[in-house]
């Protein structure tokens, strides 16, 4: 769930002078386009830490990967022609990775969340590396980046992609397509980098393409949440159901979910006399499901935070010595994002049943399967099946990508988080449930054009919502091919429909 990057020449330039500077806010905008610049003092900063780290070097104490091998080579000791070519090899056995890539909006957080870990200076790169992430940010270079198929402690395959593009071995996107990067690089008018003492390690060390892409799966969650939230306030005013599961009584225990019921009741307005006593459970449940995913959520923005402040590089320079570290273990995010993943699919599995409670003309007092004319017209019955079949292969899919330890590297590397392939099945778990909202959106339509004044009693801006994608779908209720209207309202609730909710009703930031 991704879209092109913004204009960079129309949004202000982001001045990172601390590391703090590139939160997960910020890291978030430049990855939609937000230019940004290192400011000098940082810079100073960085290069300071960098004499320290190289001055401790000269005593020729073994250090991980700098004058050792790596994993179960890591009693090999490199001599001084060994050690020069050291840093950039470790960019080539490692770059087992191909497509399908990253995106655009992907690889530019992954660059950003990159030059984040390594501004607290506990890698000990130089200011030269940081200023040369940041250079592929301002021209919008992208390294392509494996998005999957990862079997690592740690994020070696992905991040040796990385590392390969600057040092020209590996390659870059161009219009989607993976190119040689020493041509790319070359048409930008950059010399291909190569790595000092310490700094090919340093970028192949760490959880930053989980990092990134947690940042933008909990924005992705964060709409999602307020669409549902939005579609089931309206549903509520097509079908007069019972206001009585959104009653803030019911929220003594927990003030996330009076927040959800609060904006559900808020929307969907009062109705004095509801058709019905007792609503389908997949309508009432919609308030406590949307609060789990709520914390969820926030379950992962923590581990967001953590990954950006704790120490992730391995050897670590901290308080003057060299200190290796399990840092790049991903488990906190993996673990986390496995439970986000199951949010979203639960809220899309009582999304398709709302659909299919919408088709009984005993809960809604509407035609038969929202077809204008049963019998000839099927209405929204296949509509429902779609759903149905997306919220199948989101269950089939949902085992936990955070468990399952297989060794490697003759047992020196026996766990693995699987962090980044958590991120995956996250995204894919939520382009899924946009799908079904996508669904349950057109349902609700159909049966808006079929009642007079369906949404009268709600607040005004939910029938403006609908009415915006309604305008966008062909008249009437005919029968037609449903699957161009569901591709038009994906692309819809992509764009941001229904994004205000969140910070107006929800009271949290709608990014």
């Amino acid at each position: 769930m991704q879209s092109s990057p913004t204009g960079a020449a129309q949004l202000a330039v982001l001045r990172i002078a601390e590391p703090d500077d590139l939160n997960a806010q910020a890291i978030a905008e430049v990855a939609a386009g937000r230019p940004l610049r290192l400011e000098p003092a940082l810079l100073d900063r960085i290069s300071a830490r960098r004499r320290e780290v190289i001055d401790h070097l000269r005593n020729g104490d073994p250090v991980y990967g700098v004058n050792t091998g790596m994993g179960a080579a890591s009693e090999v000791h490199l001599d001084d022609a060994a050690q020069s070519r050291h840093q950039n090899n470790l960019m080539l056995g490692r770059a087992v990775g191909s497509a399908p890539w990253l995106g655009t909006l992907e690889t530019r957080a992954v660059l950003a969340v990159r030059l984040r870990t390594f501004l607290t200076g506990d890698s000990g790169v130089s200011e030269h590396l940081c200023v040369r992430l940041a250079a592929l940010l301002s021209d919008d270079l992208l390294p392509a980046i494996p998005r999957t198929r990862i079997g690592a402690a740690g994020e070696i395959i992905p991040l040796a992609h990385l590392g390969g593009a600057l040092t020209g071995s590996g390659e870059f996107l161009v219009n989607g397509v993976a190119v040689d990067a020493a041509g790319v690089l070359a048409d930008a008018g950059m010399a291909p980098y190569s790595f000092g003492t310490k700094e090919g390690v340093a970028v192949i060390e760490g959880v930053p393409v989980t990092t990134a892409l947690a940042i933008l799966r909990v924005n992705d969650a964060r709409l999602l949440a307020a669409q549902a939230v939005a579609l089931t306030a309206a549903e509520v005013c097509l079908v007069g159901a019972s206001r009585d599961p959104f009653d803030p009584a019911l929220a003594r225990a927990d003030v996330g979910l009076g927040t959800v019921l609060g904006a559900i009741r808020r929307l969907a307005g009062p109705d004095p006399a509801p058709r019905t006593l007792q609503s389908p459970l997949s309508v009432r449940v919609l308030g406590p499901a949307v609060a789990a995913l709520l914390r969820s959520i926030a379950a992962v923005e923590a581990a967001v935070e953590r990954a950006l402040n704790g120490v992730t590089d391995s050897p670590a320079y901290l308080d003057g010595r060299f200190i290796g570290t399990a840092g790049f273990d991903g488990f906190d995010l993996a673990s986390s994002l496995d439970g986000l993943t199951l949010s979203l699919i639960h809220v899309a599995e009582t999304s398709a049943a709302r659909i299919h409670r919408l088709l009984d003309e005993k809960f809604t007092g509407l035609p038969r399967q929202l077809s204008g004319q049963p019998g000839l017209h099927a209405g929204m019955v296949a509509v429902h099946k779609r759903a149905v079949g997306v919220v199948h292969e989101l269950v089939a899919g949902a085992r936990p990508s955070s468990v399952g330890a297989i060794e490697t590297s003759f047992g020196q590397e026996d766990v693995q988080s699987f962090s980044a392939e958590a991120a995956e099945a996250c995204g894919h778990a939520a382009l899924g449930f946009r799908d079904v909202l996508a669904c349950e959106l057109l349902t609700v339509i159909q049966g808006v054009r079929l009642a007079e004044n369906a949404l009268v009693r709600g607040d005004h801006r939910l029938g403006t919502l609908v009415d915006q994608a309604s305008n966008l779908l062909p008249a009437g209720t005919n029968d037609r091919a449903y699957g161009k209207d569901i591709t038009v309202l994906n692309n819809l609730l992509a764009s941001g429909w229904g994004r205000w909710v969140a910070a107006d009703e929800l009271s949290i930031p709608a990014q």
